[in-house]
């Protein structure tokens, strides 16, 4: 997750169960102007995969057109602020020429709006991609392993019980940000300093009387800290949803990179539903792997505003992605190529190989270098196991018009 104030903080599920998967990391803040090492290099059509634009995740058919017209609008929106101009001042593409009076903002709205009007004439995915080839030139990520080799996981927004006051059943908190959060002295205390190696303790310290809301489960209070959002469902029958307000300076380690670093489990072998049930059968273990991550985050009240990425605009689930904002282009069309847990008639999730397109909307703290990518996949507990079970490698593209 990057730095943003009104945006909401998104953490993979994924990196929290298995960073370990990111074999190299690239430096973050590398210049897209550099040639040497520049993230995104120029490729043709003939070198990428083919795409099958409209495919079968979300919705399908018309309505996963919608969900893509939809993320399409929301980019175009935030390319129109003063936020947008800012983030694309020094940013730019190796290997692209624009025109003396176009920046690459310019060229990212124009894209947009053209890929718009296709997507809304074309009558099949195969036209659509057509004309795509004809008009689009493509850059394709190096990847973390400067051979296009990217990282996928998945993120979502959580929909868990909670209460407004402390019960017996409801004892673990969300916290406000404090009132003088910029004035706190550097480094900021560490998770466990704030609320106690199990997480009862913020009471004694600088969080007291900060608390926003009491879940029942001491770990979903924590997945809700990973993914930056949540719906909550009332003791008193009302829904609240709750965003990012901030985060200390100290860093992230994911819970899943502890649990196989000590051989509780094999990398392969893990996933939310794997890492949930160990805890549920070990609770007295999260007093000794939640404080390892140190990093800590504050929410704030949304009133019931959609789950919305560092770009300010709403995410939209499986056509919105994450990626390292230093170094990638906000807001722009991307295609990916990799497997993405799929629903099947049965219920049951199997791994699908889809290319897709998607829009390039939030960003993470773990996510840094090109090699990185992480997949909205929604609101509520079908999104959150195939989010959690998303861990793939596969291809980046990013696409502008030539």
């Amino acid at each position: 997750m990057m730095i943003f104030k009104p945006a909401v903080f998104f953490l993979s599920l994924a990196i929290a169960l298995a960073p370990l998967t990111l074999s190299r990391n690239f430096t973050a803040g590398l210049a897209l102007a550099k040639l040497t090492n520049a993230p995104l290099r120029p490729v043709a059509p003939t070198q990428v995969p083919a795409c099958v634009g409209l495919d079968e995740l979300g919705q399908g058919g018309r309505g996963d057109k919608a969900a893509l017209l939809t993320a399409v609008d929301y980019s175009l929106a935030y390319l129109q602020t003063a936020k947008a101009a800012e983030q694309y001042r020094n940013l730019l593409i190796s290997g692209m020429s624009l025109n003396s009076s176009e920046t690459l903002r310019d060229r990212v709205q124009r894209s947009l709006r053209r890929f718009r009007q296709l997507l809304v004439q074309s009558k099949s995915p195969v036209e659509l991609q057509a004309a795509v080839n004809r008009e689009f030139a493509l850059y394709q990520s190096v990847g973390k392993d400067g051979q296009g080799t990217v990282g996928f996981t998945g993120y979502f927004e959580p929909t868990y019980a909670a209460s407004r006051v402390p019960t017996a059943e409801f004892r673990y908190p969300l916290y406000r940000l404090p009132p003088r959060f910029n004035q706190w002295t550097q480094p900021h205390p560490a998770r466990a300093q704030l609320e106690g190696v199990d997480g009862l303790q913020a009471a004694k310290g600088p969080l007291r009387g900060l608390e926003l809301v009491w879940l029942r489960d001491r770990l979903q209070a924590f997945l809700v800290q990973v993914q930056g959002s949540a719906q909550l469902q009332l003791t008193d029958g009302s829904t609240m949803t709750v965003g990012f307000a901030g985060k200390t300076d100290q860093p992230y380690s994911g819970v899943g990179k502890e649990l196989v670093k000590e051989g509780k489990f094999r990398l392969e072998e893990l996933s939310l539903p794997v890492m949930v049930e160990y805890f549920r059968q070990h609770p007295v273990d999260m007093n000794r792997y939640l404080p390892r991550n140190r990093s800590f985050v504050f929410f704030r009240e949304t009133n019931g505003a959609a789950a919305t990425g560092s770009l300010g605009v709403p995410v939209t689930a499986e056509r919105s992605i994450a990626t390292d904002k230093s170094l990638m282009p906000p807001g722009a069309l991307a295609l990916i190529h990799t497997k993405i847990p799929v629903q099947k008639a049965s219920g049951q999730l199997e791994q699908r190989l889809v290319s897709r397109f998607v829009l390039d909307q939030d960003t993470g703290g773990a996510i840094r270098g090109p090699g990185r990518v992480d997949i909205f996949m929604g609101t509520g507990p079908r999104a959150g196991e195939q989010a959690g079970r998303l861990v793939s490698t596969g291809q980046l593209y990013y696409l502008l018009l030539k």
